[in-house]
């Protein structure tokens, strides 16, 4: 990858994590609130939505960045000896501001919609995840499961024998496994994967102005921080061993 300014690689990365959310919490939104062209699409319609969400963001990003934008695919790729540490905290900053900034670009273009939905956790739901059951070791669990699958499949298209086959393809392969996990094991807890993801936009949802609102839902919001942190911690370490084979 051609070597950018850390101000170059910061500003694609947060914009590549901007249009990840800005089109995958869009679907939610387009989903979910009244008065929507697209409500009741439905979770298969949410799923595809964010897997080409991620395939936008990797578009415009990945020249630059590498695409990460995700927390734990940074410090996931760091530990497994395929990306700089001294660069995780920029990437870190910038994939968060990115996630506030989509999600808010998400409640102006949705706003009258959200003033039109009367149901507090519906609102919530396209901003930042919600799990299906509260338990929260469970949630934790689920979240790492998933991400440690995102984490490693993207540490082995870094294998030699990986990059050969899957060089061609570019964003494709991660836009499917995005598609694959959200089907899968997206039902417990919706699948966040990603701190950028669920911080930024809960805390857009905080601040954003809204009729009927509800809280954000701070008492889980330590869940989609910290289990797809270990996820990517796990992942890490296991590509330490994948590419030493």
């Amino acid at each position: 990858m051609t070597l950018y300014s850390v101000l170059t690689q910061f500003v694609f990365e947060l914009l590549g994590t901007l249009v990840l959310v800005l089109m995958g919490d869009g679907v939610c939104a387009c989903c979910s609130l009244e008065k929507s062209k697209g409500k009741g699409g439905g979770w298969i319609v949410i799923t595809f939505a964010w897997g080409f969400a991620v395939m936008c963001g990797v578009l415009l990003a990945g020249p630059y960045t590498g695409a990460h934008l995700n927390p734990a695919v940074s410090v996931g790729l760091a530990i497994a000896g395929l990306f700089e540490w001294a660069l995780v905290p920029y990437y870190v900053v910038a994939q968060m501001l990115g996630g506030f900034l989509g999600a808010v670009l998400v409640w102006m273009l949705y706003r009258d919609h959200y003033n039109e939905t009367p149901d507090e956790q519906t609102k919530l739901g396209t901003f930042c995840t919600i799990p299906a059951i509260r338990n929260y070791k469970q949630n934790f669990f689920c979240e790492m499961i998933a991400t440690i699958v995102l984490v490693a499949i993207i540490v082995s298209f870094n294998d030699a024998g990986n990059k050969a086959g899957l060089a061609n393809l570019g964003p494709i392969p991660v836009t499917f496994v995005i598609v694959a996990l959200g089907m899968s094991l997206g039902g417990t807890t919706g699948y966040a994967m990603n701190p950028a993801r669920d911080l930024g936009p809960r805390l857009a949802h905080a601040l954003c102005p809204m009729k009927q609102k509800g809280g954000s839902d701070w008492a889980y919001s330590w869940v989609p921080v910290a289990g797809p942190m270990a996820g990517g911690i796990v992942a890490g370490l296991l590509g330490i061993a994948l590419l030493s084979v």
